[in-house]
């Protein structure tokens, strides 16, 4: 669901997800660029703020070689309960996401996406590597190796320095 079904360890752009309409993104075409991997839902208390903290990093960093991509998930609390294409309307409308907003995806469990299962398997979070809530944020290097993993308590803004960094402005 979400993704390819092979799960390489060694980068994130060797994976395939879905787009919100179900079309296959090789993620190889980020290669170079310092990637934000999110889980997102639209009505979570975090919403807003990630939203709007997300939608302002990514047209501060876009012409820099920095990506934001989003994954709806529906797994905490049914957060995120309309399809693919309603996740990323919502997101597009309300807070201006230029950035893509793939297929819904589960981030935990048998069914979860491969690409979770890799992004995780490189940074294990606190009380071990389950995803605990939506907005939970995965800073992925040039070459596709996850740099550091931040819970949903974390702000975008919070990131902002660790982006810079990545990107080679500090």
């Amino acid at each position: 669901m979400g993704a390819s079904s092979s799960v390489p360890q060694n980068s994130i752009h060797e994976f395939t997800v879905k787009d919100c309409k179900g079309k296959d993104v090789d993620l190889n075409i980020y290669n170079g660029k310092v990637l934000l991997v999110v889980n997102v839902a639209s009505k979570c208390g975090f919403t807003n703020s990630n939203y709007t903290q997300l939608t302002e990093l990514y047209n501060k960093y876009k012409d820099k070689g920095f990506e934001v991509l989003a994954f709806p998930c529906n797994q905490f609390l049914k957060q995120e309960p309309g399809t693919s294409e309603e996740a990323q309307q919502f997101a597009c409308t309300r807070f201006k996401a230029e950035y893509p907003i793939f297929q819904k995806v589960r981030v935990n469990g048998p069914d979860e996406a491969p690409v979770y299962q890799f992004l995780k398997s490189s940074k294990g979070g606190f009380l071990g590597s389950s995803i605990k809530w939506n907005f939970t944020k995965f800073l992925i290097d040039k070459e596709g190796k996850v740099i550091k993993r931040y819970g949903s308590t974390t702000t975008p803004l919070a990131i902002e320095a660790d982006i810079q960094k990545a990107l080679g402005e500090v």
